[in-house]
């Protein structure tokens, strides 16, 4: 029941509707950088906006519930919002609707409802694996809840995302890497990374003005989160996300954490560091290397602002980037 890879997405964000908890870090109107309520109506008015554009030949959009937790909603509000969708899927105007949800909020005549409307995708909001760590940032469902919901997902034919956060009150490498490993043997169809970002007013922020939290900084934050994005590269699950999206209401909120507008290609840039310097290992200081690289590898190779390349330098190594067609995106070749 996938979606064509190509297919534009509208997201109508709901922040907060369903959620029966505030968890640690929540701010969903900051987040979503939507701050008036949302009812069928408005997203009747941004369906047909959204609708009325001219879209590119062959493909079809897909219609996105994000920001919430939509499958918490009364039953009846949730089918509302559905009949908005509902025309445009049945037009053939749109390839497909998806929800982002919490793991609690699964359950087999949800699932009915979601198959009647013709939803296909399903992003569980997990955020750790670990039993401690959901309990400690008030989660309100266990590891347990993710592993139910992702299984009647599943069997009923959903493509079932999963999203996961780095650095909360609680993580330590032992539970990100109980995380990792279970989302790895789960194997979803998508993956979102977030490192964790403070928000004013959140109870997050009030731990870090206390002193018991201090959140995880952005350069640790992107080699923990280049490392997970390698282990799922590797087993061929595709991360979709790395950071929150870019907002001017998050970088005014913002009070601590990793956030970057790029966070995925710094991650990116930083696996592509890691991975020439592991075949670098054993190279004579003040030697010199050729990194042959597909010419859209570039920025990720060479790191912001040249900052591999100041690396490379200071272990010893000259490393001097060439762009070549003929090296496959995302590989890269080291001559002497």
């Amino acid at each position: 029941m996938g979606a064509h890879p190509k297919n534009r997405i509208i997201p109508l964000f709901i922040p907060h509707m369903g959620c029966p908890h505030r968890c640690s870090f929540c701010d969903q109107r900051s987040i979503s950088g939507e701050s008036s309520s949302v009812t069928p109506e408005s997203v009747r008015r941004e369906l047909s906006e959204a609708f009325a554009l001219p879209s590119p030949e062959g493909e079809k959009a897909e219609i996105a519930f994000y920001g919430g937790s939509f499958t918490a909603l009364p039953e009846g509000e949730m089918e509302a919002f559905l009949r908005e969708a509902e025309p445009y899927l049945l037009s053939g105007q749109a390839g497909g609707i998806r929800c982002s949800t919490r793991p609690d909020a699964i359950t087999p005549e949800i699932i009915r409802t979601l198959l009647r409307y013709g939803v296909h995708t399903v992003e569980l909001g997990a955020q750790s694996l670990s039993d401690d760590v959901l309990q400690k940032n008030l989660r309100g469902h266990t590891s347990q809840d993710v592993r139910r919901a992702f299984s009647l997902l599943k069997d009923a034919g959903f493509t079932v995302g999963l999203q996961m956060m780095t650095g909360l009150p609680g993580d330590t490498a032992g539970t990100l890497a109980e995380t990792v490993e279970e989302i790895l043997r789960l194997h979803p169809d998508m993956l979102r990374v977030y490192p964790t970002v403070v928000l004013r007013g959140t109870l997050l922020d009030r731990w870090r003005e206390e002193g018991s939290f201090t959140p995880m900084g952005l350069p640790e934050a992107v080699r923990v989160c280049a490392g997970i994005l390698e282990r799922m590269e590797t087993a061929g699950i595709p991360v979709i996300r790395m950071g929150l999206h870019a907002s001017p209401s998050i970088e005014r909120e913002m009070t601590g954490g990793a956030y970057h507008p790029a966070f995925k290609e710094l991650c990116q840039s930083e696996l592509f560091y890691q991975k020439v310097s592991r075949t670098l290992e054993g190279a004579l200081p003040g030697s010199s290397r050729t990194l042959l690289i597909h010419p859209r590898d570039c920025s990720r190779a060479v790191g912001q602002k040249r900052e591999n390349l100041r690396r490379w330098e200071a272990l010893g190594v000259k490393v001097t980037v060439q762009e070549s067609e003929s090296i496959p995106q995302g590989s890269f070749l080291l001559k002497e």
